[in-house]
């Protein structure tokens, strides 16, 4: 499996271990005079997906290659930042 299609399951599934909010548009069309369609109503919500319990076990399983307790302070803080700046980004293609 390529590097790129890996790193883009591994975000998916952190996405879908921590939650995440999305956008649902759902649009009504009718008829008009000359027989095109006109939009006569549109509405936008905003849908909640919650933390997923079985991603984030299949995620943790995945990194299970890394003991953590094996690692020092300073690696652990590494990893934490790691972490963080993937769930920034992951937040900020969402808001896009």
């Amino acid at each position: 499996m390529e590097e790129k299609t890996k790193k883009e399951i591994e975000l998916a599934l952190i996405k879908r271990a921590v939650g995440y909010d999305a956008k649902e548009i759902v649009e009504e069309f009718s008829s008009d005079e000359e027989g095109g369609e006109r939009l006569c109503k549109r509405k936008i919500t905003t849908k909640n997906f919650p933390p997923d319990v079985t991603a984030a076990k299949l995620l943790l399983d995945m990194n299970d290659d890394k003991d953590l307790a094996s690692l020092s302070d300073e690696e652990l803080e590494e990893e934490k930042n790691k972490l963080y700046k993937i769930l920034e980004d992951l937040k900020n293609e969402s808001d896009n």
